[in-house]
């Protein structure tokens, strides 16, 4: 079935950027994750354009307040021989305030991991490369319903889309955090269900809590399978499995669902598109 115009993604490209960015500011959204405002004159003309946007973060090394940033050759970074490359990461852009010329990124802060011992640390003058974002899937708000699907990696992005999405859209989150405290409290002007499930106490061998989340959710009143966008993000092989189970066993087209790999469980640095 061909996608009415209206409800085509569309996706725009951007020029690649670097810029070194200073913290002005650091605040606790939960116990379990960090908000951290950057500020620099390179945001100037900053642009992201869709909640799910990314931006590749190189962090300073141990014990450095400022990462050694490469410079851009035609096809990416470029270091010098003799130049030690920073720690990566990819993060989403929480907000970006044009006026006040700062951009907020969130942290879910786990045991370890250079971006979560980094942000613990972070303190006022503290410095961040940035890079991107290369381009935007802008998934239109027009759909019947939308249907978020995440762990705390995709809370930024789905906080930043529930923000974003208007008066009289549905939206319906499933969201799997450590416990209770990690739970938030989302301001938007759609009709939102949520739905939090906990790995502490989850039975480590069985299924994801989110997968059993995911399966044990009533479509909401009215809505159809083929009448929603959905959108999840989290650990590979939790969204793997979601993924699977709403194409074989709810019947969502994949034309209308997007899943994505924020991390890996057993690897560092892992952001993958589990799309076919």
């Amino acid at each position: 079935m061909q996608e009415p115009s209206d409800l085509a993604v569309v996706r725009v490209r951007h020029p690649l950027r670097l810029r070194l960015l200073r913290v002005t500011r650091v605040e606790a959204v939960t116990p379990h994750l960090l908000r951290i405002a950057l500020a620099g004159d390179s945001l100037a003309d900053f642009v992201s354009a869709s909640f799910d946007d990314h931006v590749k973060v190189l962090f300073p090394a141990p014990g450095q307040e400022s990462p050694v940033l490469p410079t851009l050759g035609p096809s990416g970074f470029v270091y010098a021989d003799d130049a030690p490359r920073p720690t990566m990461r990819d993060f989403t852009p929480r907000n970006f305030d044009l006026e006040a010329g700062e951009l907020e990124l969130e942290f879910a802060l786990h045991e370890a991991g250079p971006a979560s011992d980094w942000a613990r640390q972070a303190q006022v003058g503290h410095q961040l490369g940035i890079g991107g974002p290369r381009g935007s899937r802008v998934i239109p708000a027009g759909f019947d319903w939308h249907l978020l699907i995440g762990d705390d990696t995709a809370l930024p992005a789905i906080a930043r889309r529930l923000e974003e999405l208007p008066a009289g859209a549905r939206a319906v989150a499933v969201l799997e955090v450590e416990d209770p405290d990690a739970r938030l409290e989302f301001a938007t002007a759609a009709a939102l269900q949520v739905h939090w499930c906990y790995r502490r106490g989850a039975d480590s061998g069985a299924e994801s809590p989110l997968l059993q989340a995911v399966r044990a959710l009533a479509w909401p009143q009215g809505g159809r399978d083929d009448s929603a966008y959905v959108w999840a993000a989290g650990e590979s092989g939790a969204i793997r499995a979601v993924r699977q189970h709403l194409l074989n066993e709810r019947g969502v087209d994949k034309s209308r669902l997007h899943a994505a790999g924020y991390w890996k469980r057993g690897a560092q640095g892992v952001h993958e598109s589990l799309d076919d």
